[in-house]
C-alpha cells in the first residue's frame, strides 16, 4: 500500500469517527462528547499531516464564529435582563384555555427563535414552562413538543434562527432579505402545522388530574428573576439595529454581530461574565474543530470524487431538491449543524443560492422534529424536563414529530419547486 493511499485512509478514519460521534452523540468506548470529537478530530488531523498547523486556522471561517459568538451574546443579554422568563410567565398566566394557550406557545417559540439563537431560547425557557403549566395543572408533555417543533420551523424563516442558517448564509452568500424572501414564508406556515397536529394529537389530554401529578415535583412557580425594563429595552434596541444593518448589508454580518455583542457587554449593572456564560462555546468549539476536520478531508479530494460519482448517479447537490431531502437526512443522522457544515463546501451555488439556502434551512429544520436527536433544541428540552421530573420518551417524541416533519417537508418541497421556477 503506497504512503498516499495510507495518508488518505487514517485522514479518511479520523473524519469517520468524528461524524460517527456526531450521530450517536458521543465517541463510542469513551466519555467524549461532539465536542470533545470534534476537536480531537481536528488535532488528530494536524498531528498526521493531514493539514497544516496554518491551514487549519485559515479553515477555521472567523466570519461564522464572529457573527455566532456577537448574537449569541445578543442573545445571552435577554436571558440576563430577565425577559425570557418575563415571557414565559406572562403567556403561561392568560386566561386562555388549553387550545389556546397552546398556540400562543407556538407563536412565541417561533417569533422568539426566529429573531434570537433557537437553542438559546429553549435553553431558558423549557424549565419555566414545566413549572407554569404543572402550576396550571396542565400537562406539559404537549406544550414542550410545541415549543421544541416551533422553535426548530419557525427558526428556519431567518438568516439569525439558528447556527445551521448563519453558517449557510455565509457561506453561499445569501443578504438577510434574501434568506428571509425564500424561507420565511413557509416557516411562518409551519406554524399552524406544529399547532393543529400536537392539538388533534392531545385532545382531551392537555388537563391533569391530581393523581396523575407526580409527588416529587413541586407545582408552585419558583421565584422568577425580576425583569430589567431599561437592560431588555437596550438589548431590544440593539437586535433592532443589527437587523437592519444585516437587511442593508453594508457592513459585514460578523463585524455588526460583534460590535452589538461589545455594546452590551459594556454594562454597569449587568456583569459580562454572567451575559458569557450564555454563550454556548462548546458549540463554537464544535464548529471550529468541524471546519478543520472538514477541510482535512477536503485536501485528499475524496469528497469532490463522491460528489462526481453522485452526480453521475442522478444525485445533484446542487439541485436545490436534491439538497433538501440529503440535508434533511442527514440532520437526523449527524444533527443539523454539523449536516449544513459538511454540505456547504462543496455546493456551486450560482442562480441558485437563495433556493439552496432554503433548502438548507427548511431541510435542517423542518426534519429535525422526527426523532430528539436531529437537533440541538429537541435534546435540550428532553432533558431539561427530565430534569424536571417530565419524561418525554423516543416514542412519545417521535409519534408527534412524525407527521409535523412529514406535512412541513411536503409544503417546503412544494415551495422550493416554486422557487427553482421562479428565481
Amino acid at each position: 500500500m503506497s504512503r498516499l493511499v495510507q495518508f488518505m485512509n487514517v485522514t479518511l478514519f479520523i473524519f469517520l469517527m468524528v461524524y460517527l460521534a456526531m450521530g450517536l452523540g458521543k465517541l463510542p468506548g469513551f466519555k467524549v462528547d461532539r465536542t470533545g470529537a470534534a476537536m480531537i478530530g481536528a488535532m488528530a488531523m494536524m498531528a498526521v499531516g493531514s493539514i497544516g498547523a496554518k491551514a487549519a486556522w485559515v479553515a477555521v471561517d472567523y466570519r461564522t464564529i464572529g457573527m455566532l459568538f456577537g448574537l449569541m451574546v445578543v442573545s445571552g443579554a435577554f436571558a440576563e435582563s430577565g425577559f425570557y422568563e418575563w415571557a414565559a410567565r406572562k403567556v403561561a398566566t392568560l386566561s386562555v384555555g388549553p387550545i389556546a394557550l397552546l398556540a400562543v406557545f407556538v407563536v412565541v417559540s417561533g417569533f422568539l427563535s426566529a429573531l434570537l439563537t433557537n437553542d438559546v431560547v429553549v435553553v431558558a425557557m423549557t424549565p419555566l414552562l414545566v413549572s407554569v403549566t404543572l402550576a396550571r395543572r396542565l400537562n406539559p408533555v404537549p406544550f414542550l413538543l410545541a415549543f421544541c417543533f416551533a422553535a426548530n420551523t419557525g427558526s428556519a424563516g431567518t438568516l439569525i434562527g439558528s447556527p445551521q442558517n448563519m453558517i449557510a448564509a455565509q457561506e453561499l452568500g445569501i443578504s438577510f432579505t434574501g434568506f428571509l424572501s425564500v424561507a420565511g414564508i413557509p416557516a411562518l406556515l409551519s406554524l399552524p402545522v406544529v399547532w393543529g397536529i400536537v392539538a388533534w394529537m392531545y385532545r382531551g389530554k392537555f388537563t391533569l388530574k391530581e393523581s396523575e401529578i407526580p409527588q416529587n415535583i413541586s407545582t408552585k412557580q419558583p421565584v422568577a428573576m425580576p425583569l430589567n425594563i431599561h437592560e431588555t429595552c437596550k438589548a431590544a434596541i440593539i437586535t433592532v439595529a443589527v437587523i437592519i444593518a444585516f437587511v442593508l448589508d453594508f457592513w459585514p454580518k460578523e463585524l455588526v454581530s460583534l460590535t452589538a455583542a461589545a455594546i452590551l457587554l459594556l454594562n454597569r449593572k449587568i456583569s459580562s461574565q454572567d451575559v458569557l456564560h450564555r454563550v454556548d462555546a462548546n458549540l463554537l468549539l464544535l464548529i471550529s474543530g468541524l471546519f478543520i476536520v472538514n477541510a482535512a478531508l477536503s485536501n485528499t479530494g475524496l469528497p469532490q470524487n463522491i460528489l462526481y460519482h453522485l452526480h453521475k448517479g442522478g444525485v445533484d447537490l446542487n439541485d436545490p431538491i436534491s439538497l433538501f431531502f440529503t440535508s434533511a437526512t442527514l440532520s437526523n443522522i449527524i444533527g443539523n449543524n454539523p449536516t449544513v457544515m459538511l454540505l456547504v463546501p462543496f455546493l456551486n451555488p450560482g442562480t441558485h443560492a437563495n433556493a439552496m439556502g432554503a433548502a438548507l434551512a427548511l431541510g435542517t429544520g423542518f426534519f429535525s422534529n422526527l426523532i430528539i436527536f436531529g437537533s440541538l433544541a429537541g435534546i435540550i428540552v428532553v432533558e431539561q424536563a427530565a430534569l424536571c421530573g417530565v419524561k418525554i420518551s423516543f416514542k412519545t417524541f417521535t409519534r408527534v414529530g412524525a407527521p409535523v416533519s412529514i406535512i412541513c417537508m411536503l409544503m417546503a418541497t412544494g415551495w422550493i419547486s416554486f422557487l427553482m421556477r421562479n428565481y
